[in-house]
């Protein structure tokens, strides 16, 4: 259960991102495309603050899924293996942290700094520690090798193994097929683009020059593509959120 309501809300948040990416593609420059600019679209809703109290449980359940697959090990035949256990360790972080996030904008204490402050502000600290400069391309180079397996397993349609999805039509599979690849390639494109950014920071030895899921959306209007690769981009993480729906309906857990 905790893990469905999880990959729920993991949907919900991309999906309001790609909608926020969508607009800024078509000149709508007031919000930001990243976690902080969904909570905003969302608590602008009826009954707002109780959907934004609701993504930020779903994303603590998704914290505690991760929890249990790193102290008990993850599903699957090779789930118990130190790599799948340490992955799910860094994903309780990041999920933890989100939902963090998330509660406390519904609580009314703000929606804090964009993902592009916070990358500043970390990579700022970050290259003032002994070697920082190494820790920051260490992580950017991270981050970006991260985009790209994600990106390759998309492709690869690894996600299947995951999936019970026996009895489904053979039209329902090759959907989430679409889903799962469509918005994994994007997803992974995100996470590479923004390491690449990481490290070109940390060989500039420049904070400014990292960018956070906003700014790195906002650079691919920049491409020869202009803001037409920015739309491609928001309809992949829209497919990625709707993939998210179906993996809390049909993923092992």
């Amino acid at each position: 259960m905790t893990a469905r309501c999880g990959l729920t809300a993991r949907g919900v948040l991309y999906l309001l991102i790609a909608g926020v990416a969508a607009r800024v593609a078509l000149g709508d420059t007031g919000q930001e495309a990243d976690r902080q600019g969904a909570l905003k679209e969302l608590s602008g809703q009826p009954f707002g603050g109780v959907l934004v109290g609701a993504v930020g449980v779903g994303l603590v359940c998704m914290a505690l899924w991760r929890l249990s697959e790193a102290v008990f090990g993850a599903a699957g035949a090779d789930g118990g293996k130190a790599t799948k256990r340490l992955a799910s360790a860094g994903r309780t972080v990041f999920y933890g942290t989100a939902a963090y996030s998330v509660l406390s904008f519904a609580a009314g204490a703000g929606s804090g700094p964009s993902s592009d402050e916070q990358s500043r502000d970390v990579t700022t600290k970050a290259l003032g520690l002994p070697a920082g400069q190494w820790l920051v391309a260490a992580a950017g180079a991270g981050i970006l090798i991260a985009g790209v397996v994600i990106g390759v397993k998309a492709a690869r349609r690894s996600f299947r193994k995951h999936m019970e999805m026996g009895g489904v039509s053979a039209g329902l599979r090759k959907t989430v097929d679409v889903l799962g690849v469509g918005g994994g390639m994007a997803r992974g494109l995100v996470f590479a683009t923004a390491g690449g950014f990481a490290v070109y920071a940390a060989l500039r030895y420049d904070p400014a020059q990292v960018k956070g899921m906003d700014d790195t959306l906002r650079s691919f209007t920049a491409t020869p593509a202009g803001p037409w690769l920015l739309l491609a981009v928001a309809a992949g993480l829209a497919l990625f959120g709707l993939f998210s729906f179906a993996m809390a309906r049909w993923r092992k857990v």
